[in-house]
């Protein structure tokens, strides 16, 4: 499997504390379905009140789009714990998300979800902006060496959880990690059974 995570160009989002209230409203939090929150994405930044597209927001810009590596600021999702964000997020087409930091519980979503987030000091993301509104290069995530790097030569390193590496980089939710398991709980399972035997059913 390869370990280049994902490659594109960068879509700056110049805030900090962007709340997953902000990246979904709550009135499109009512379906339950895993599908259909693109549109919905940074609703009531990315349009007018009429509904027609903002065009000073940062994703209606042309230069920005098809960029899949969203770059933000410090907390990140932070807010209440909706797993809708993260799946308006990949859904609208980012599977890189680049902030200082991020808030806990939308960081496990994410990852339950399969998205890389990369946490980078200020004075990098600052840097990393002013090359983002240039939009002149494309970024490359290489996740086993923990190293974002473009194709203009610029380079730079990430830490990351080892766990969660691994398990983006093999594409597994909790469910897969569980049943990478099945023989360990299987052999528990049956060693239950034979050594506490009224345990049986429970």
């Amino acid at each position: 499997m390869s370990n280049l995570f994902a490659s594109g160009y960068i879509c700056p989002l110049d805030k900090n504390n962007v709340d997953t209230d902000q990246i979904i409203p709550k009135q499109f939090l009512s379906s339950i379905e895993r599908f259909g929150f693109e549109d919905a994405l940074f609703y009531d930044w990315r349009y007018l009140a009429d509904g027609s597209p903002n065009p000073d927001f940062v994703l209606n810009q042309p230069k920005y789009q098809g960029a899949n590596i969203l770059l933000s600021r410090r907390n990140f999702g932070c807010g209440s714990s909706r797993e809708h964000a993260p799946w308006a997020l990949q859904q609208y087409g980012f599977g890189v998300i680049i902030a200082e930091s991020f808030a806990d519980i939308f960081a496990s979503n994410c990852l339950n979800n399969g998205i890389l987030l990369i946490r980078l000091p200020a004075d990098t993301l600052n840097c990393l902006f002013v090359q983002a509104e240039q939009r002149s290069a494309i970024w490359i995530i290489d996740l086993e060496q923990q190293r974002l790097f473009s194709d203009d030569g610029q380079s730079m390193s990430f830490d990351i959880d080892a766990d969660a590496r691994e398990r983006l980089l093999n594409r597994l939710d909790f469910i897969c990690c569980s049943e990478q398991l099945s023989d360990r709980i299987s052999h528990f399972e049956q060693h239950r059974s034979a050594q506490q035997p009224w345990l049986q059913g429970c």
